[in-house]
């Protein structure tokens, strides 16, 4: 059974920063691309960042480029998600995401499994 249990989230100020992590159990996790997305008070749940499931490919949403990096350390089944230069429009529930399938993608329908969110508030 696979499971996806996010941490690191938190309250912060503008400006600084947060590690998420997510640990994965259960399949073969160097076969499954993972990725992260948010979801705001009221609004839709978005892209954020996608690692392929050997690492080598990336790819960020425009609002968090040069901001965030994504990577994974695949002995350990997990899955980061480092953000700085927070800005408040960055307050949202971040979700771990993980493909049945090595290939990064942008679409959360292309995913297949999730977690159960850790909440991240950055303060003006």
């Amino acid at each position: 059974q696979v499971q996806l249990v996010e941490s690191g989230g938190g309250l912060v100020q503008a400006g600084g920063s947060l590690r998420l992590s997510c640990a994965a159990s259960g399949g073969t996790f160097s076969m499954s691309a993972m990725g992260w997305f948010r979801q705001a008070l009221g609004k839709e749940r978005e892209f954020v960042a996608t690692i392929s499931g050997s690492g080598a490919t990336t790819y960020y949403a425009d609002s968090v480029k040069g901001r965030f990096t994504i990577s994974r350390e695949n002995a350990k089944n997990t899955v980061y998600l480092q953000m700085d230069s927070l800005q408040p429009e960055d307050t949202a529930v971040y979700y771990c995401a993980r493909r049945a399938s090595p290939q990064a993608t942008r679409g959360p329908n292309t995913y297949d499994y999730w977690g159960q969110g850790t909440q991240v508030t950055v303060s003006s």
